[in-house]
């Protein structure tokens, strides 16, 4: 069994990595789109994120505004979480 790597150019690296970022389609989905391996186009969108993390811009107002009510609801969701195990701990203690 040969085991050839293809060989990809940077441009054609590139505006594959720019399918995922400008759409926010899942890396899967592109990936399968251009019959690629998942993992190196994953591999590869993680490295221009890496490299170019400078280059995003700074959130608006309403942009915080989401991120604060989103970091809220994970509180209360781990929260919410973190009392469902403990109570279901207790009950399974209970019916031994």
């Amino acid at each position: 069994m040969s085991s050839r790597r293809k060989k990809y150019s940077p441009g054609y690296r590139e505006e594959a990595v720019k399918l995922v970022i400008d759409t926010s389609r899942p890396i899967a989905e592109v990936a399968r789109e251009l019959g690629l391996n998942e993992g190196t186009l994953g591999n590869w969108v993680n490295t221009y994120r890496r490299e170019h993390a400078d280059d995003e811009p700074a959130l608006d107002v309403h942009e915080r505004a989401r991120l604060r009510e989103a970091e809220r609801q994970l509180r209360e969701v781990k929260m919410e979480n973190d009392f469902l195990k403990k109570a279901a701990a207790y009950f399974a203690q209970n019916h031994q």
